[in-house]
């Protein structure tokens, strides 16, 4: 008798534990307003999207794009950013939109053709990045299990449709401030690295 007092006791204060804790974690991240956080407001995700598209709008307002590659059946990819990390990467990051007044059908070409990298799925897998200065292409980073390190699961886009994407590549050498991007069924681009 005295063992199940005690269980109850202890789920009762286990309860009460996670009650406070909820509290004051839902305390914690309420924002009233005090505290000198104005800093932190453009930060914030209800600051930054109020309206859906608005935040992209505002991103393309502040800076165009580094390329637009026109593909077929009317998708529109603009690359935003080739960001060179300290980890020896650099990182592709873009807007894939359907520009046509119908649904467009994403080409498997888009894929490449690695048998590793097909098996995996509809991918942005087959893009390469060139650097003519040192006369290397570079292939998309692939994971261990051997699934493309790039935006992957779509296969169709509704018409004005946009999806974010990104693509990780081995990065060329630090003296490499540009690089060709190549995607299948879209026209190359040079593109500027930062960082």
């Amino acid at each position: 008798m005295k063992m199940r007092c005690t269980a109850k006791a202890r789920r009762g204060m286990a309860a009460l534990a996670i009650v406070a804790g909820l509290s004051l974690g839902a305390t914690a991240c309420g924002g009233g307003g005090g505290g000198g956080g104005d800093d932190k407001k453009p930060h914030s995700s209800s600051a930054s999207s109020p309206g859906g598209s608005q935040p992209d709008t505002q991103e393309g307002q502040s800076a165009a794009p580094l390329a637009e590659l026109k593909g077929p059946s009317g998708l529109l990819l603009q690359i935003t950013s080739a960001v060179r990390d300290s980890g020896g990467f650099i990182t592709v990051n873009g807007d894939l939109k359907n520009d046509s007044g119908t649904e467009a059908v994403i080409p498997s070409a888009l894929s490449g053709n690695e048998t590793e990298i097909i098996n995996n799925g509809l991918s942005l897998g087959g893009a390469t990045l060139v650097d003519s200065k040192s006369k290397k292409r570079y292939y998309v980073l692939r994971d261990t299990e051997g699934r493309p390190l790039t935006t992957t699961g779509f296969s169709t886009l509704k018409a004005g449709e946009t999806i974010d994407v990104f693509l990780q590549f081995p990065a060329p050498p630090a003296s490499s401030t540009e690089v060709t991007f190549q995607l299948p069924l879209f026209p190359s681009a040079v593109v500027k690295i930062s960082g």
